[in-house]
């Protein structure tokens, strides 16, 4: 008998760099799973101290209208938290996407990479 161990790539990477946390989605998430990212990402700036949260949306290339606000949330509360939030690799699609839905600019930085994102983080929080 052969049993199957494989398991399924996780959906997001949540690591700790310094007092800064890089969040990587790999795949595009449905609403439960925004939440759930939404909620754990948040708990884990106030429980860490965390000073910046990088979302790396490299490997998303659809947003729609729940996922945007859900991004808007979190920025929001990670602000609240004492956290600035940068949103990286993001897609000209998705860019697009984020203005049709309303996704308000003041609310997260945006860089074009990680790199980028970093630095900005670096010069915000110093």
């Amino acid at each position: 008998m052969t049993t199957d161990i494989r398991q399924e790539p996780p959906l997001v990477s949540i690591l700790r760099w310094g007092t800064y946390l890089i969040a990587s989605i790999h795949m595009a998430l449905d609403d439960d799973q925004l939440i759930r990212f939404q909620r754990d990402l948040v708990q884990q700036v106030g429980r860490d101290g965390t000073h910046g949260v990088i979302i790396d949306l490299a490997a998303i290339d659809v947003l729609d209208s729940f996922a945007a606000k859900a991004l808007e949330n979190l920025a929001r509360s990670a602000g609240l938290r004492g956290a600035t939030t940068v949103i990286v690799g993001i897609h000209p699609d998705v860019a697009s996407a984020m203005v049709r839905l309303g996704l308000h600019a003041d609310i997260a930085f945006a860089a074009l990479d990680l790199d980028d994102g970093i630095a900005i983080l670096d010069d915000l929080v110093q």
